[in-house]
């Protein structure tokens, strides 16, 4: 069955009982995750850290694994990465946080930062697709489960109407987190690239609620939910196109709000306390090269090199090396070497990180 891509607004009812109900508890996970994220000093070690687990997650999705020891490894700034995943993973990344810059600049999410992003995340400029020819099939039996719009003049259209709903506030009284899960859809049904649309989709999800002022920084790790609920993510997205099942895809989409809000707010409690027990032991055990910025370098980057320390700190090689040493000797890092380069290993950082919540 052909799928008839609506404009925006839709002319549904969104105020159901279950959404209705799902809604206050989803606006109630992302202002405590908002408010607990001001905690941390400084917000970078935030988006660094967050920004790479949720690039590892959304990029796990569309198949492109790596680990956080080959992602750690890397080096982003001397464009040194272990493998073409972590590449991937990295340009993702990097995508979001230029999009948040965007943002923070205009307020505003145009279709030129869209086409930004995903340029960054593919490292091309095709833009939005202009030949025909794509369809999105089953993975497993090849049978081809829906076909987005072909003509290159529908794709502008239809992606200029949704530029519009996502800017314009006045065009729709929707609850924003309603209109996030509207937005996702419908972007995810033109899939106006030819490749990225997934990756850049979920992208968008996060930056909105930057947007619309709900959180601070792009934070929400909500390629995480996605990923544990893979199937009935793809089912629902086919759900709604078949069925017009939009309650269920919107009770979804919240559902992912929460759970993904409460548990980041733990992690970055779990955070807060590893970073006062790491500063408590540095202050009575090595007072005269404790310092905050010293503290931001190795939460910053979980896997720390000499390197990130003379570059961020603006000090001698061999200072950094000194530095690392005695946060060895006391017990705060793990040493590993390998070939030519160390890395000093924030194991508590790493397993809070790595291990879930």
């Amino acid at each position: 069955m052909n799928y008839i891509i609506p404009q925006l607004p839709l002319k549904k009812d969104f105020e159901t009982k279950e959404i209705l109900k799902k809604l206050t508890k989803a606006h109630q996970a992302l202002a405590e995750l908002k408010g607990v994220a001001a905690i941390i000093p400084n917000q970078n070690i935030l988006l660094n850290t967050l920004s790479l687990q949720e690039a590892k997650d959304s990029s796990a999705i569309e198949n492109i694994i790596t680990t956080d020891d080959e992602l750690y490894k890397s080096d982003a700034v001397t464009q040194s990465f272990t493998t073409h995943a972590a590449k991937e993973v990295y340009n993702y990344a990097a995508a979001l946080k230029n999009g948040f810059e965007e943002i923070k600049k205009s307020e505003l999410l145009t279709n030129n930062c869209i086409l930004e992003i995903q340029a960054r995340l593919e490292e091309n400029k095709a833009g939005f697709r202009k030949l025909p020819g794509t369809a999105l099939k089953n993975d497993k039996t090849g049978e081809v489960v829906y076909m987005p719009p072909q003509n290159p003049a529908e794709i502008e259209s239809l992606m200029s109407n949704l530029e519009k709903f996502i800017n314009d506030d006045d065009i729709s009284n929707l609850d924003p987190l309603i209109k996030m899960a509207i937005i996702h859809h419908q972007f995810e049904t033109i899939h106006p690239f030819y490749d990225g649309n997934g990756r850049t989709g979920r992208i968008i999800n996060v930056l909105y609620l930057v947007k619309q002022k709900l959180l601070n920084s792009p934070i929400l790790y909500l390629s995480r939910y996605i990923n544990k609920n893979k199937a009935d993510y793809y089912r629902l997205l086919q759900k709604v196109r078949n069925e017009d099942a939009w309650e269920e895809w919107a009770l979804f989409m919240l559902e992912g709000i929460e759970q993904t809000s409460r548990q980041t707010t733990q992690l970055i409690q779990g955070m807060k306390i590893l970073m006062q027990n790491h500063k408590d032991k540095m202050r009575s055990e090595l007072p005269k090269i404790y310092s905050q910025d010293l503290i931001n370098v190795i939460f910053g980057h979980p896997y720390t090199k000499i390197d990130f320390v003379v570059r961020e700190l603006g000090v001698s090689n061999l200072t950094a090396t000194k530095y690392l040493n005695e946060l060895l000797r006391i017990g705060l890092m793990h040493k590993e070497k390998k070939w030519r380069e160390s890395y000093y290993i924030n194991i508590k950082l790493f397993k809070l990180l790595g291990g879930g919540f």
